[in-house]
C-alpha cells in the first residue's frame, strides 16, 4: 500500500511514526548493525491547529527548530512535510507512516510537549558514541538512578511560556470532564513535579521515561521517539534508552506497546521530487 506525502500529512496523527530506508554507506551500516532495513525513525507531533511536526535527532541543521526558531544540530522539532522532503530528496530516503492506534490522549500530548521541552537542541551522538551506547543498550541493566539526583533542562522563559500555553489549552479542555475519575488512581489527581504545579492524569506516565530524558546529554533519533514513547506511557519503563534502535519500530520487530495500544503496518509514501 502506498500513499501521497499529502495523504499522509492529513492522516499523521501525535505519536504515528516515520520511519526511513536510506543507501548511503551509513545507513547501510545503521541497517545491518540493527538487523532491520531500516535506518531512521521519526514522530509526529500534531496538536491544535499548529501544522503537523516532526520530532527527530539529526546530524544536519538545514531546516529551522520549531521549538527554538534556530538551525541546529541534534533533537529537533520540524515542519512534518518539510522534514520528510528532506529526508526523501536531500538523504535518499524511502519514508514509511506507521499510526499509532488508538490515538494519543490529552495527557500523552502533554508527556509529549514536556519531552520536548527536556530534550530539544541535545546533540547528536558521534559515531564512536553511538556504536558503544548501542552495544551497551544490549548489557544487563544497571542500578536505576534516583529521580532525584536528575534535574531535566528547563530552557528558556520563551519555550516554557508557549509549553504552559498549549498544556493550558488542555486542560480547559477537560475541565468539563471533572466528574470523570474512573482512569485515575484511588489518589486522584497527584501533582506534577514542575514549576507550575498543575494538575492532571500522570498515572500513565512513568518517572523512569522523565529520569532518561534528563539523563540524556546526546541522542539519537530512535532514543528520542523511545524516551518519548515512555513518558506517553507506551513503553515499559526499566529499559535504557539505548536499548533502541530504528529496528525496533518496523513491524518486523515484536516491541510491545503497554496498555493495549499497537502500530499498524508500514504505509509507503510517494515524496514528490523537489
Amino acid at each position: 500500500m502506498s500513499i501521497s506525502l499529502d495523504e499522509a500529512v492529513e492522516l499523521t496523527r501525535t505519536g504515528d511514526l516515520w520511519v526511513f530506508r536510506g543507501r548511503s554507506v551509513p545507513d547501510r551500516a545503521i541497517q545491518l548493525t540493527t538487523n532491520s532495513p531500516v535506518n531512521h525513525v521519526g514522530m509526529a507531533v500534531v496538536l491544535d491547529d499548529m501544522p503537523p511536526l516532526m520530532w527527530h535527532a539529526e546530524l544536519g541543521r538545514s531546516l529551522p527548530d520549531m521549538w527554538t526558531g534556530t538551525h541546529q544540530r541534534g533533537v529537533q522539532l520540524h515542519d512534518l512535510r518539510d522534514a520528510v522532503c528532506v529526508w526523501a530528496n536531500r538523504y535518499g530516503q524511502r519514508g514509511w507512516l506507521r499510526q499509532l492506534e488508538p490515538p494519543a490522549d490529552a495527557a500523552m500530548e502533554e508527556a509529549v510537549l514536556r519531552t520536548v521541552a527536556r530534550l530539544d537542541g541535545t546533540p547528536f551522538p558521534s559515531t564512536a558514541q553511538l556504536a558503544w551506547r548501542w552495544a551497551r543498550g544490549r548489557l544487563p541493566h544497571p542500578r536505576r538512578l534516583s529521580l532525584g539526583a536528575l534535574r531535566g533542562r528547563t530552557g528558556d522563559r520563551n519555550q516554557i511560556g508557549i509549553l504552559n500555553r498549549i498544556i493550558d489549552r488542555g486542560e480547559a479542555g477537560s475541565r468539563g470532564r471533572a466528574g470523570d475519575t474512573g482512569h485515575r488512581g484511588d489518589t486522584g489527581d497527584r501533582a506534577e513535579t514542575g514549576d507550575r504545579g498543575e494538575t492532571g492524569d500522570t498515572s500513565r506516565i512513568g518517572d523512569t521515561g522523565r529520569e532518561n530524558a534528563a539523563a540524556l546529554e546526546t541522542a539519537y533519533c530512535a532514543e528520542v521517539v523511545a524516551v518519548t514513547y515512555e513518558a506517553m506511557g507506551l513503553l515499559p519503563a526499566g529499559r535504557r534508552p539505548n536499548w533502541y534502535d530504528p529496528g525496533r519500530f518496523w513491524s518486523g520487530d515484536d516491541l510491545a506497546l503497554s496498555g493495549g495500544a499497537h502500530l499498524g503496518a508500514e504505509i509507503e509514501v510517494r515524496i514528490p521530487p523537489r
